[in-house]
């Protein structure tokens, strides 16, 4: 996807990822004892994920490539009083780190195959060995809300330098409109629950 069409929705508050709440399934992963260490959240948008993991007592970095997310993240922490941390960068070539577990919420499924394996190729240099990577992605499956991925794209790109460990069936939380909340069903700018994966992966 064109990159500017992100910031263009943070602009124009049009931006279906955003609920203005962390996705369950990583409160789920939080509550699971699933996230520890330095915790890296790409693509963090206007921040819910790192906000709640801050507030909850993580080191955790927020990035982003579009700036007016960045603006947003930052504005939301403020308004929670919380110490939240974000920068704006470049998923495809990240520095910094080393990081301990990654929160990817709904920015794998936007890269194709190949920037898909440079994406995980620029998280590889950042995690440590021993690092975990948990990537929740919206399915296959209609109707859609967005960028979708196969099961099977999982096993054929954590490959290099990673062991995946499972893809488990899950769900994400999106807000519905134009032709989406037609096919959904719903009213304009409703929020809807659509199936994802969830995928968890080890850096070597």
């Amino acid at each position: 996807m064109d990159r500017s069409v992100f910031d263009e929705a943070y602009v124009a508050g049009t931006a279906p990822w955003v609920i203005g709440a962390p996705q369950e399934a990583i409160v789920e992963l939080e509550r699971g004892g699933e996230i520890g260490g330095a915790v890296l959240d790409p693509g963090c948008g206007t921040g819910e994920h790192t906000i709640l993991l801050t507030e909850l007592g993580y080191d955790v970095l927020g990035v982003d490539s579009a700036p007016h997310a960045i603006e947003l993240a930052r504005a939301n922490a403020a308004a929670r009083d919380v110490p939240a941390r974000f920068e704006s960068a470049d998923a495809l070539a990240l520095t910094g780190g080393p990081f301990d577990t990654v929160v990817d919420s709904a920015l794998f499924h936007v890269f194709g195959e190949e920037d898909q394996l440079r994406y995980l190729r620029s998280l590889h240099g950042v995690c440590r060995p021993g690092a975990t990577v948990h990537v929740l992605a919206l399915a296959d499956a209609e109707p859609a809300l967005g960028p979708r991925v196969a099961e099977s794209v999982f096993p054929r790109v954590f490959t290099d330098g990673w062991r995946l460990e499972r893809v488990r069936p899950s769900t994400y939380r999106g807000v519905a409109r134009g032709d989406h909340a037609q096919a959904h069903g719903v009213a304009e700018g409703a929020q809807v629950d659509v199936p994802a994966w969830l995928a968890t992966a080890t850096r070597l």
